[in-house]
Formats: structure tokens, sequence, C-alpha cells
């Protein structure tokens, strides 16, 4: 059976410390290991593997903080607490920099070392419960990639299929304005379809494939399909949406549906948290090498509690009508805007409304307006014409 006892070093050139703290946790259950020096220690740090590491600051050769940070590079889930005798305001500070949990000044009495222990031993336990959640909610993210696939593209490709055979054979039977609507549904299947796929390779982090498909992309375009996909959306909840373009012919480097698709999701979270008889703007301005594409709503806000949780996956506010969504919507919006090299932030007040404002490096300000890695590998001819400063090519 594995051995789960929590395990501790204590790295300390007086041997009564290492003797005292022995003694003082003896019969409890842990495992402990000693060194008298900073070398010796770190070579336990990585034979005897322990999750709490107490840290003499003053010893022969190498510091107590030189083994901090080495103790930091080794493994950084280790909680470091320091002990020694010289202790002052400013080492302690020093110390906390270096990454110590905590900081326990000598003479300390059997009952201090008892209690600095375990909170010590409880730090690591939640510190490694972290990690085991964070790697819980990656597999989460990418089975959830895998059933989006599945359950989503099957259906979707179906009617579109259906949809070919009916304009076949409604060819000449039904108005024209029939068969438009037909072709626009269409289209619109066969984009929810692209932007599908490509969120599938968002959310199993392979950003680079995604950026192997950037190219010039128009931002009015983008802004006129994210505003017409969330219009039946707006018009069930009685609310306009008002696009105010202030950077006319802007373009920037990337995937058109992903882009429509972050900021389909901000305007229907904008849509989802107002009230009736408001409005939604959508407003997109140069500002520099940037371009700054916003959404502002006055609708019931975000608490300052909220803000940090709403990029974070599955985690969902309740709207006005009580509706919740799947929590998903920002959270794809952030890695979408990330991997165009961009940036997303938030402006809100509970009762007055938020603006979310997205930047993005503008098209057309010159070779370097976008991150270089973006164009890494593409022909020196393909990067001035992308840029527009190619003799003859489009700006």
């Amino acid at each position: 059976m594995t051995d789960t006892r929590p395990k501790i070093l204590i790295i300390d050139d007086e041997e009564v410390v290492l003797d005292s703290c022995t003694e003082i946790l003896e019969g409890t259950n842990v495992d402990i290991a000693t060194a008298s020096d900073a070398r010796r220690g770190l070579e336990l740090v990585r034979e005897f593997q322990p999750g709490l590491v107490f840290v003499d600051l003053k010893m022969p050769g190498m510091s107590g903080f030189e083994v901090l940070e080495h103790v930091h590079a080794l493994d950084p889930t280790i909680v470091p607490i320091v002990i020694t005798g010289y202790a002052t305001v400013s080492s302690a500070v020093e110390a906390m920099k270096k990454g110590a949990y905590d900081f326990l000044p000598k003479p300390f009495t059997p009952d201090e070392f008892r209690l600095i222990t375990r909170r010590g031993l409880e730090k690591r336990r939640l510190v490694l419960e972290t990690l085991a959640l964070r790697r819980e909610k990656e597999i989460l993210q990418r089975n959830f990639a895998a059933v989006v696939s599945h359950e989503l593209k099957a259906p979707l490709g179906a009617v579109q299929q259906n949809l070919y055979v009916l304009l076949a054979e409604l060819s000449g039977k039904i108005p024209q304005e029939q068969v438009a609507k037909l072709e626009r549904m269409k289209v619109r299947i066969d984009d929810l379809l692209k932007m599908i796929q490509t969120w599938l390779g968002v959310s199993a982090a392979d950003i680079e494939k995604i950026r192997e498909k950037f190219g010039p992309v128009g931002v009015e375009t983008v802004i006129h399909k994210a505003a017409e996909s969330a219009a039946p959306l707006a018009t069930r909840q009685g609310i306009e949406i008002v696009c105010e373009a202030k950077a006319p012919g802007a373009q920037v480097f990337g995937d058109e549906g992903t882009l429509v698709e972050a900021l389909v999701n901000l305007l229907s979270n904008a849509v989802r948290f107002s009230h009736a008889g408001d409005n939604v703007w959508i407003r997109s301005e140069a500002a520099g090498d940037e371009l700054l594409l916003s959404v502002t709503d006055t609708g019931v806000g975000i608490s300052e509690e909220e803000l940090p949780l709403i990029f974070e996956g599955f985690y969902s506010g309740a709207a006005p009508t009580g509706e919740k969504g799947c929590g998903l919507g920002l959270t794809i919006t952030k890695r979408v805007v990330e991997a165009h090299g961009g940036s997303i932030s938030v402006q809100s007040e509970p009762g007055k409304g938020s603006t979310f404002t997205i930047r993005v490096p503008l098209l057309g300000a010159g070779r370097d307006s976008r991150p270089a890695k973006q164009l890494a590998g593409r022909p020196a001819e393909e990067i001035e014409e992308i840029a527009g400063t190619k003799k003859g090519g489009v700006r």
C-alpha cells in the first residue's frame, strides 16, 4: 500500500533545531527528514519529495533565500516556511517574495511549531486540490468538445443536406423570396458548422492550427454578421442592437467565423442581462495600431465578487428573466480573442450595465501591427500583401 502520510523536510545548520523539531513532531502521522546544510537539503527535496519544507535563512554557503528559489524551481507545489533567529520585517518580506508561505522566528515553542506545521500542511492540501480540480476542468473541456462535435455537427449536417435537396426540388416552384430565405438558411448553417469545427480546435488548445487559417477580415462584416445572429434574441426580449462604426474599412488578421462568434456571445449576454426597451451598443474604433470592439448594455451589471469568475468555464449569472446560460460563452470569447493576439476586458457596475472591450491588432497599420508569430512561415510577398505594403496591393 502506498504511504500517503505528509512528508516534512527541515533544513537548518543547528543540530539542536533539527533534533527539537523532530522531537516535537514525533508520534504525529508524518514522515520527517532533516538536513544540516543547503546542498543536502536540496538533494532531499529531489529524493524525499516533501510537501512542506522548513528553511533556515542564515546558513553557511547557500543562503535560505537561494534555497527557497531552488525549492520553487524543483516543485512549485511545495509549501516553504522560513525559520530564523534573525527575524526582521525586511527579511520576512523578502522571504515571502521568494515564495515562503509563512515565517517563524526563533526561539519558538512546541505549540507554535505544531500550529505552523498544521497550517503549512493544510496549505499544501489546498494547493494539490486546486491542481486536481484544474486538471479535471481541462478533461471536462476536452470531453465537452467531443460531445459538441458529435451532438451538434451531425444534426446540423443532416439539416444542411435536406436544404440542398429542398432547393433542388423546389427550384422554379416557389417564389424567389422563399428561395432566398432557404439560401440564407443554408449559408447560416454552413457558417455554424465552420464555427463549431473552429471552436473545437480552440477548445482543444490547438491555437496554431486556427492561426494557419488567418487572413484579412473586414470588421464591418464581422459586426454585421454578429448583429444579424443576435437580432432574433434581441427582438424576443424587446431590445434594440445599435451599431456605431468609427473604423470604416478597418481590417484585422484573423478568422471571420470565430470573431463573429466572439461578438455574438457578447451581444447575447448583453441582451440576456438587459431589460425590455433597453438598447445594446456595439462599437468599433481604431486606437493606434489596435482595433477596439466594444459591447455596452445598461442592464443589471456584474457585482465586484463575480467579475473575477465570469471568464471561467461553466460560470453563469442569473439574467432578469431567470434564464441561465451554459457558462461557456465568455470563456470561448476570451480564447478566440487571445488566439488573435488580443485581449478582452470588462467594466461593470451593478444596476447600471456593463461594457466588454475587445482589443486586437489592426491590419494595414504596418507590418509590426500584429504579433510576428501570426506571420511566421509565410512568404515575404504574402506578408507584404496581407499588411497592405506591397506595391499595387489592396490597402
